[in-house]
């Protein structure tokens, strides 16, 4: 049961972008109906947990929640260029890669020889995983079938750039004030409403599809909630490694459920390029016991 549980957050947060795109919207849209889904979340878990919050809690909650909201705009905006089957895999990979390197040069982690040597091979697959997701096939591009020409993917690739600095921010900020994850969660989201709204006032984000996408804000804080209740019961790295698989769902369910055209060949490298996005997102988590 421990394990199941530990698997929600691969479920909903590797569902995320899919159900995203299916309620449709623009990136403005998309960004702002989740913050506010999830500030809504978040109201009801600090009315049942209730927290003791410091100064230094909101101000760092804050913060990381204004990170957030920068690298879920960018990347919802990296969608519309790449598709979910690739911005989900970049995305993540970019992700691990840089956490884990600021972890290592900032707080001194991989202290031991065996996670020296773990890591280094995770960040290699993590690396490689990621070339596998985008490989072009010429004569797809020939003929009209890719979904992404070499403009599209430098647009994706820059907003997965800025996308990954969010989030990066958002995850170091709280282990840099060594905040709890539980105490975070109602700052946070009110600091991602913030961000939400800096980013995107000149768009006038509120029609229907910034109401619609409110769903996903819940989403996104069950995903949250299930993994801050898995980390007592079978430990951090576990919980962490587990919740990398749902790059595998977005992947597959962006190709299959939301008619993304590859070709085989791409087929083939982008199930491998994800098994070893999986594989090193799991190594990096046992670094971290």
């Amino acid at each position: 049961m421990d394990i199941l549980l530990a698997l929600v957050p691969a479920l909903f947060w590797g569902t995320l972008l899919l159900v995203s795109s299916k309620l449709g919207g623009k990136a403005h849209h998309q960004l702002v109906g989740m913050t506010f889904g999830a500030l809504l979340f978040a109201i009801g878990i600090y009315l049942f947990k209730q927290p003791e919050l410091s100064t230094t809690i909101w101000i760092a909650g804050i913060i990381s929640g204004v990170c957030w909201a920068l690298g879920q705009y960018n990347q919802f905006s990296a969608v519309q260029y790449l598709g979910v089957s690739r911005t989900v895999p970049i995305s993540t990979g970019m992700q691990l890669v840089v956490t884990t390197l600021f972890g290592v040069i900032v707080f001194g982690e991989w202290s031991t020889t065996t996670s020296v040597i773990l890591g280094i091979i995770a960040i290699v697959l993590l690396i490689i995983g990621v070339v596998f997701t985008v490989v072009e096939d010429k004569q797809a591009n020939a003929q009209g079938t890719q979904i992404s020409g070499g403009s599209q993917m430098k647009k994706g690739i820059v907003h997965l750039v800025i996308s990954t600095v969010g989030f990066v921010g958002y995850v170091i900020i709280l282990r840099w004030f060594e905040v709890d994850g539980w105490a975070a969660i109602l700052p946070q989201a009110i600091g991602m409403v913030l961000g939400g709204l800096l980013l995107t006032l000149k768009h006038k984000p509120f029609n229907k599809y910034t109401f619609r996408n409110i769903l996903t804000g819940a989403w996104w804080g069950a995903g949250n909630l299930a993994l801050l209740l898995s980390i007592p019961l079978i430990g951090v790295a576990t919980s962490f490694s587990l919740s990398q698989t749902g790059t595998i769902i977005s992947t597959l369910g962006g190709i299959f459920l939301l008619n993304e055209r590859k070709s085989k060949r791409q087929m083939v490298f982008v199930i491998i390029g994800c098994l070893l996005i999986v594989v090193g997102g799991v190594m990096i988590g046992f670094t971290k016991e």
